[in-house]
């Protein structure tokens, strides 16, 4: 059996898309996953294009992926209309037109993705390949490269193992064999002491203050805690700090939250093994905001408008232990695309 599934016709077609003539833009939501696929892609793209540009439709803010594009020295600019006016074709990867305004502004000519297929906003390119059952997409365009005998670099290979050790969370969630594979092939090359300093840089110095208010404030919520730790000036914050959390020894699940500009941002992190935590924040905050994720992470946005002058740290406790049976709202699951994009990761 060969390590890889076969893509050669996959190739063969997306080649034949290119020319020597045109500059592309390889279009991205920035995180480890996309980064490390669109670096693969340009590197495919190499010798094979005029130019290419990779940009993001969103501002990095992340310390573990500030290092990421740091150190492993990864371009990539802003997408705004005047930069895609500089190029001729587009291409995106981790992701699919409908997923942000911006994107849908483009006419793509590729789109690789491994992300839930959304039957109304149907994708029309002229390549696509949508593997919802692969868990990164770093891992598709792993396979692209053993398939073309190019032999990642050492940046490339190190930005590919972080996209899949970041999306498979460590090879604990939404896995399969083949990114076993990959992640496994790409070890050869990768350098692994630069891995460990990009995994290893979670949070700012002044987010520890946060972790004080955290831990000091924190109240029983049935099986789990919740933590208030008022204005922060990023919201990855909440989500270091729940994730932390959930290291402690028999800690069940956890719900951290903060205000971030105009928002309550609600962060829930457990151990997956009772409580579906992205159906519980979907039942409890989405009639007053967006809310959704997996049964182990969720997330939740109210905008303080819709608090009508309450105490953010009261509502959002007593919506933890408010019943479901008791609330008005329409509490069906969401659909598997919310899910996707309203985790919180």
């Amino acid at each position: 059996m060969s390590y890889f599934r076969n893509v050669k016709p996959q190739i063969e077609q997306l080649s034949e898309i290119f020319s020597r003539n045109e500059r592309w833009l390889i279009t991205i939501n920035a995180d480890p996953d996309a980064l490390g696929s669109a670096l693969a892609l340009k590197r495919i793209m190499s010798h094979r294009v005029a130019d290419v540009g990779i940009a993001s439709v969103n501002e990095v803010t992340r310390p573990d992926n500030l290092a990421m594009i740091r150190l492993l020295r990864i371009p990539m600019v802003k997408l705004t209309p005047q930069v895609s006016a500089q190029y001729d074709k587009f291409a995106i990867v981790d992701s699919q037109p409908h997923h942000h305004p911006l994107f849908s502004e483009l006419d793509y000519s590729v789109v690789i993705d491994h992300h839930p297929i959304n039957d109304e906003f149907p994708v029309t390119a002229e390549f696509s390949e949508i593997l919802p059952g692969y868990g990164s997409n770093s891992t598709i365009l792993t396979e692209y490269l053993y398939q073309m005998k190019i032999r990642p670099g050492k940046m490339l290979a190190t930005a590919l193992m972080y996209g899949i050790k970041t999306d498979t969370n460590d090879f604990e969630r939404n896995f399969n064999e083949v990114d076993i594979r990959a992640f496994k092939y790409l070890s050869k090359f990768a350098n692994h002491p630069l891995l460990s300093r990009i995994a290893r840089s979670e949070m700012h110095y002044d987010w520890l203050e946060y972790f004080s208010r955290a831990i000091t404030g924190m109240h029983k919520v049935g099986s789990g805690r919740y933590s208030f730790v008022g204005m922060v000036e990023n919201p990855d914050a909440l989500v270091v700090i729940a994730d932390f959390l959930m290291r402690v020894h028999e800690m069940r699940w956890v719900v951290v939250a903060g205000v971030y500009r105009d928002k309550a941002v609600i962060i829930f992190r457990g151990d997956g093994v009772n409580r579906d935590l992205g159906h519980f924040a979907y039942c409890q905050f989405n009639d007053v905001g967006s809310a959704g994720g997996h049964k182990a992470l969720a997330r939740a946005e109210v905008p303080i408008k819709n608090l009508d002058g309450k105490d953010v740290e009261m509502f959002v406790f007593k919506r933890l232990v408010s019943p479901t049976r008791n609330r008005s709202i329409k509490c069906a699951k969401p659909a598997e695309e919310d899910i996707e994009k309203s985790a919180g990761e």
